[in-house]
Parts: C-alpha cells; sequence; structure tokens
C-alpha cells in the first residue's frame, strides 16, 4: 500500500498504491478524535483551528488546523502528542509540488529504503470543505491511496503533505478547469455504466447493436449534463494560482486541513534538496517534535 498522492490529471506521480487499507469503523475513529481533544487544554481560535508547532532538522514550522476539518484535527493533535510523528522523515520531496511526511516507517528506515507504505491500521474518512479550502502554496493536506482501491477518498491515518507548487497563468487555468470538467463526465459516464451493466449485458447477448448504440448515446449525453456542475475555480483561488501559486489540479481529490502560518521559508528551502530516483531527500530531513500550542 503506497499512501501517496494518487495519480493526478496533469502530473504523473511515481509510485500511486494499488493495495488496500485497514479500517476501523468510523464511529470507532470518531471517539478516538473526542478523547484526544477532551484529555488536554488546548489553544483554539474562534473558528476552533487549533496551531501547532512542526520542529525539523531545517528548523520550525507554524501551522494552522483547520476547526472546520474537526476529525482530520483531532486525528493530528492525537498522534502529535502521542509522540508519533517525532523521528519520522519527510521522505518525499518533489520540487514545485509538495513535501510530504508522517510515515511512520521511516523511524527506522535504511538510507536509500523506499518508503510510502506506513500505515497506522485505519484511516481518516475525508472531510472535503471545497472551495473554501484549496490547494495554495502552504495548503496542508493529507496523503491517501488511489480512487481505485479508495473510491471514498479516505485518508492516511498520519501522512500529510504540505504545498510548494508553483505560480500559474489565467489561460492555464482555464484549460486545467476544462480538463476538470472532462474528468466530472467521464467519471459520471463510468457511474451510468454499471448502473446499466445488466442492460448492457442484454444487449449484447442478443447482439443488439443499434439498442448498445442508442444507450452509449443516452449515457453519454447524461454524463455531459454534469459539466455544468464541475469544478471552476472561485476569484479566491485564482488569485492564490496566480500569485502565491499552488498545485489547483488535486483540488477536490485530497483533504486540505491546513495551512502554514510561519516558517514556508524552511518547507521552500526543503523542496530543493537533492533526491533519490523514489523522491526521497539524499541527506534525512526529520521530524523532530510536532508541539500542541496550549
Amino acid at each position: 500500500m503506497k499512501w501517496g498522492l494518487a495519480c493526478a490529471l496533469l502530473l504523473a506521480m511515481a509510485g500511486c498504491g494499488n493495495g488496500g487499507a485497514s479500517t476501523l469503523p468510523a464511529d470507532k475513529e470518531s471517539k478516538n478524535s473526542k478523547e484526544s481533544s477532551n484529555t488536554h487544554q488546548t489553544m483554539t481560535t474562534e473558528n476552533n483551528d487549533i496551531i501547532v508547532d512542526i520542529q525539523t532538522t531545517k528548523g520550525t514550522v507554524k501551522v494552522k488546523l483547520y476547526g472546520d476539518t474537526p476529525g482530520h484535527r483531532d486525528n493530528f493533535v492525537k498522534l502529535a502528542r502521542e509522540g508519533v510523528y517525532e523521528g519520522t522523515l519527510f521522505h518525499r520531496v518533489i520540487k514545485d509540488f509538495m513535501v510530504q511526511a508522517g510515515d511512520p516507517d521511516s523511524k527506522t528506515a535504511k538510507p536509500g529504503q523506499m518508503l510510502g507504505s506506513g500505515d497506522l491500521g485505519y484511516t481518516q474518512p475525508a472531510e472535503f470543505v471545497y472551495p473554501k479550502h484549496f490547494h495554495k502554496k502552504g495548503a496542508l493536506a493529507a496523503a491517501r491511496t488511489g480512487d481505485q482501491v479508495n473510491p471514498e477518498r479516505r485518508s492516511s491515518a498520519s501522512q500529510f503533505y504540505i504545498v510548494t507548487g508553483k505560480v500559474y497563468n489565467d489561460s492555464t487555468l482555464k484549460q486545467m478547469e476544462r480538463q476538470m470538467q472532462m474528468q466530472k463526465v467521464q467519471e459520471a459516464f463510468y457511474a451510468l455504466q454499471d448502473q446499466y451493466r445488466s442492460k448492457i449485458m442484454e444487449l449484447r447477448r442478443n447482439k443488439d447493436q443499434a439498442g448498445l448504440d442508442a444507450l452509449r448515446d443516452q449515457l453519454v449525453k447524461e454524463a455531459e449534463q454534469t459539466a455544468a456542475s464541475a469544478p471552476v475555480f472561485t476569484e479566491e483561488q485564482r488569485q492564490a494560482y496566480t500569485t502565491v501559486g499552488g498545485t489547483p489540479h488535486l483540488d477536490g481529490q485530497y483533504t486540505v486541513f491546513g495551512e502554514v502560518i510561519e516558517g514556508m521559508d524552511i518547507i521552500d528551502e526543503l523542496q530543493k534538496v537533492a533526491t533519490d530516483r523514489n523522491d526521497r531527500p539524499n541527506e534525512d530531513i526529520k521530524i523532530l517534535k510536532v508541539t500542541v500550542e496550549a
């Protein structure tokens, strides 16, 4: 199982996962999150955001965890307090894209060992608050396995990434919107195919090509109607993506649950380090401690 970013539309990522994941029931996960938040006093804002400091061998990065993604927020706080992140590596670094960390197996990894498959035996339900939270530079999001094995887009319990991305011009964003609309149509068509599978098999058994053609045209038309509701970038997204940058093609695909508020210069330096063919830094970059401000 590979807790990478699933293969995206515009960027072929190495090592996308094909494996499954063991899970806990959703109510068990929610219970764990509630227990962790009730055990300690935590500094929150009026929006129930929580501030955490990620101390690394490159410096300290201050992150805000969003109050409106409480499952991911509380899970991250719980793992921080349990020391789960201490000693883990930034095991996947891709310049102008993102830096990824949180694989528990990375604590004891040998030089050159391929990482990204470690987990904690459960996943987090997706919490998409889109388009309010999107993949601007500095966004904190949860890694996950690909749609093929994870259609609900549940998040890894521990692995996360911080967006570095790049700046886009408006024409490129418009082109990306068209591609996102095409993907939406394709997904809708495949879903309709599944709904009509028995009818399709019946037409095939009867060698009714005219019937198959008519049904195909019907499904294509229905799928194309979904393009009207496909993602369109908001003015806030356009402003961010054309100034500070980000990774817009990941929007709506992964749970964004926080953002860097101090120390983005450290992440910018981190993304420039030399890496091997699996995008692992040649020199280990460790998380020394994650501290919840209280």
